[in-house]
């Protein structure tokens, strides 16, 4: 392996640290390998420990799968619920928020989303359960807010967010994947367009 995909030796770190290191250098390897082809030899060396190190803090390659997408479903759940709180008032500011925040989740450096939206361990119970969790936890989320705003029941209201969270998911990979020339900001703005012509059409409660 090159140098520079590797993490020189280093020394002692404090625990949280050293975890986080450990992390940074299974998301990358879990990123370019896939799960099944990655190696736990291989994580140790690119974060530039031991093998014996690197399962004090990880039992097991699962282990740190879990831990990573644990990481990641927060972070998609934070953009989602600050987009829609840091918009109040405004639903048509807050649709378009909702959509950017899937853009934004996609397009990180770390490609964080392959692990939530791609997984290649969805038979796998542990890994299915969280991400069944942050899937319906944004749609509620969304829903919320669409239930305060237009009056309709919780059903439809959970409906209504989940098509809003699946659509806007689905479209920032789809984005992505064409390598395009239409910038994010753009593609975002499009897909709220589309987003808000159908939510907007719900009348909005007195008050």
């Amino acid at each position: 392996m090159s140098s520079s995909t590797t993490t020189p030796r280093s020394t002692r770190l404090p625990r949280s640290e050293r975890r986080a290191q450990l992390l940074e250098a299974a998301q990358a390897v879990f990123v370019q390998s896939g799960y099944h082809a990655a190696a736990m030899d291989e994580i140790a060396e690119r974060a530039g420990v031991s093998k014996p190190v690197l399962y004090q803090h990880f039992p097991g390659k699962l282990d740190l799968y879990l831990a990573l997408l644990d990481t990641h479903c927060e972070t998609l759940e934070q953009l989602v619920r600050h987009a829609l709180e840091r918009t109040e008032g405004d639903n048509e500011v807050r649709v378009r928020a909702t959509v950017a925040a899937y853009f934004d989740f996609v397009t990180r450096e770390d490609a964080a989303f392959r692990m939530v939206f791609e997984s290649d361990l969805t038979s796998v119970p542990q890994v299915r359960g969280r991400l069944d969790a942050v899937e319906m936890a944004c749609a509620e989320a969304i829903s919320e807010v669409i239930a305060l705003d237009t009056g309709v029941d919780e059903e439809r209201a959970l409906l209504l967010g989940s098509a809003l969270a699946g659509m806007a998911q689905v479209a920032a990979r789809h984005w992505l994947a064409q390598d395009g020339e239409l910038p994010e900001a753009d593609a975002a703005a499009t897909i709220s367009m589309l987003a808000w012509r159908g939510l907007g059409s719900f009348p909005k409660v007195a008050g």
